[in-house]
């Protein structure tokens, strides 16, 4: 289809305007036809920036996993699992707060979006004496245990701590259920602990003594 010769919405607004169907009504109700009503334009205006619903969802996955993810400062030095730790909370605030797009990310994940942050990411890490090559490690582990994590959370009902695994039987599943009494964690405790333990298990594993890293 051929596109307007002028623009009548922004690509931003276009965008913006899709995570608000989503957040309201679900993936299942977004549509062109719905956007370009959102908008009050015809959907072939839509055609001046995006080629088609599938790059309008790439675009969805981008802003709500990268670019409205808030960066932690980078301090080089001992303490540099804890940039991580903060990044991942970050993300996971982003991706929680548009629970309804979370599948998207599962076929339009941006990892592209992040090669420029890698790599000073990687700069970072050196700088804090971690050597090159566990950096891969580092930074797959990071973003494969993060995405993961939370779009398994997204994608299910909000929990409680006693409520983290559902339907748990005191009677068929005692143990179960005395782990969950005595668990005193949120599930946002949870997937923090998860974090800094895989990089504590870097650090160890690596022989990487924090007092002397930097």
């Amino acid at each position: 289809m051929a596109r307007p010769s002028k623009p009548l919405i922004s690509r931003e607004a276009a965008v913006a305007a899709s995570i608000e169907i989503i957040d309201a009504d679900g993936l299942e109700a977004f549509s062109l036809p719905r956007l370009a009503k959102h908008l009050g334009v015809r959907a072939p205006s839509l055609y001046h920036h995006f080629a088609d619903k599938n790059e309008i969802l790439t675009e969805v996955a981008r802003d709500i996993a990268g670019r409205t993810v808030a960066r932690p400062r980078m301090t080089p030095g001992p303490d540099w699992p804890e940039y991580f730790v903060a990044l991942a909370l970050n993300f996971r605030q982003s991706i929680l707060r548009h629970r309804n797009a979370a599948p998207i990310l599962l076929q339009h994940f941006p990892r592209e979006l992040f090669i420029a942050t890698y790599e000073h990411t990687a700069r970072f890490l050196l700088d804090s004496g971690v050597p090159s090559d566990l950096h891969v490690q580092i930074l797959d582990g990071i973003e494969t245990q993060a995405v993961g994590a939370v779009l398994m959370e997204a994608m299910r009902p909000p929990s409680r701590k006693s409520t983290i695994f559902p339907n748990v039987d005191p009677s068929s599943q005692p143990l179960l259920a005395k782990a969950l009494a005595d668990n005193e964690l949120s599930q946002k405790q949870l997937f923090e602990a998860m974090v800094r333990s895989f990089l504590h298990g870097i650090i160890r594993d690596n022989d990487l003594d924090r007092t002397t890293v930097g």
